[in-house]
């Protein structure tokens, strides 16, 4: 009976990655149609489904797969590398520990039926909510909705208004029907994302369906006590790293069998890319290697019961926002070895640096994680909501 079982499991998860193989094969195929639309397809959304991004952070529980904060990066770092922009709106997948927050009642309503629940929201600026019956009217508009394109749930960040001032913030969740999707994402990079303004009008939401936002969860298993807000970070510098790996693979198959029309050597026997390409795949690897360290040091310390340093948690931080910088630096580099070609549309190196950089723009990755880090390495606190 036991073997019958192994091998059901090892036939269902060769199943599933062949099926992920699929996906990723399409996605690269589809890139220009994300970008010219602005949001991710939603059958590739149902793809994300099958492959168990939506899953893999929901509690076992509630049938979800639990899975380390290790193994779902490498899951979102493996989509990046067919394309940044579906990295991202997967990355979100981590909305299976935002939600943990709410109450295990409510949370026991949301997976009814199934784990595969799609989250997405905005959570800044937070507006004020006014106290009513039955819970908080909800108004506003708030932007960088990644994903809420092929969202089931949306969340939005709010302030409740109390007798004597504003409450702790917290984040509202609700119906995708009930959310207005503003089309105004124009920018530089990740056009895929989706990441348009989200607006809500006279929404009352159940205080039950609310949670504060950096508040303890509601189970309490090693995955839900992992630092949030590092966890939040790493899961979008990890989409950097699968950036960086293809714009490297990139060039490497540029070089097969490509002569130059000067009658100069071919890409790959030129000793000036010989060289850089070696840099970059060894600063790339090292970033990831560091990335990857950091985040199970700080796993194994939950595993035994305890609770992570602040100094290991801080350099969950610094790996984290140096991985954005190299995924980022990585990309550009490889497209300077490209010459021309990189220069065109045509050539994913072109997306790949811009998405690229974009991830090094985020709040979280700033230049303040450096003298948070730096502080805490001299003895000294850092500023508020670093740790």
């Amino acid at each position: 009976m036991l073997v019958a079982i192994k091998e059901t499991r090892d036939c269902d998860a060769a199943n599933a990655a062949a099926g992920l193989d699929d996906l990723l094969q399409d996605i690269r195929k589809r890139r220009k149609e994300f970008e010219a639309q602005r949001f991710i397809s939603p059958d590739i959304i149902q793809g994300f489904k099958k492959a168990g991004v939506y899953r893999a952070l929901v509690a076992k529980r509630f049938g979800g797969d639990e899975k380390s904060p290790a193994e779902f990066c490498k899951l979102i770092e493996r989509i990046s590398q067919a394309d940044g922009s579906a990295g991202w709106v997967a990355s979100f997948g981590i909305g299976g520990i935002y939600l943990a927050a709410l109450p295990l009642a409510t949370l026991e309503k949301l997976y009814a039926n199934g784990p595969d629940v799609v989250f997405a929201g905005g959570i800044f600026p937070p507006q004020p909510a006014e106290i009513v019956d039955g819970g908080f009217k909800v108004n506003g508009r708030w932007s960088w909705g990644s994903g809420s394109m092929g969202a089931e749930v949306v969340g939005a960040g709010i302030l409740p208004k109390n007798g004597d001032g504003s409450g702790l913030p917290r984040m509202a969740v609700m119906p995708r029907e009930k959310v207005q999707i503003s089309p105004n994402w124009e920018v530089m990079g990740l056009l895929g994302t989706g990441s348009h303004d989200i607006v809500v009008k006279d929404v009352v939401v159940p205080e039950e369906w609310t949670f504060v936002r950096g508040g303890p969860a509601s189970l309490d298993t090693p995955l839900y006590r992992y630092p949030t807000l590092s966890f939040a970070a790493q899961v979008l510098t990890v989409v950097g790293l699968g950036i960086g790996r293809a714009a490297i693979d990139e060039v490497l198959g540029m070089a097969a069998g490509r002569a130059s029309v000067t009658g100069a050597p071919n890409l790959g026997e030129r000793v000036y890319v010989q060289l850089e390409i070696a840099k970059i795949e060894a600063e790339l690897r090292a970033a990831r290697a560091w990335f990857y360290e950091a985040i199970d040091d700080v796993w194994q310390v939950l595993l035994a019961g305890d609770k992570p340093s602040d100094h290991l948690v801080s350099m969950l931080r610094l790996s984290t926002t140096h991985a954005s910088r190299v995924g980022a630096d990585v990309a550009r580099r490889a497209q300077m070895l490209s010459g021309g070609t990189g220069v065109y549309e045509s050539s994913p190196l072109a997306a790949q640096v811009r998405d690229a950089q974009m991830i090094t723009q985020h709040a979280f990755m700033g230049d303040i994680t450096y003298q948070n880090a730096g502080a805490m390495l001299f003895g000294l606190k850092p500023l508020p909501g670093y740790l």
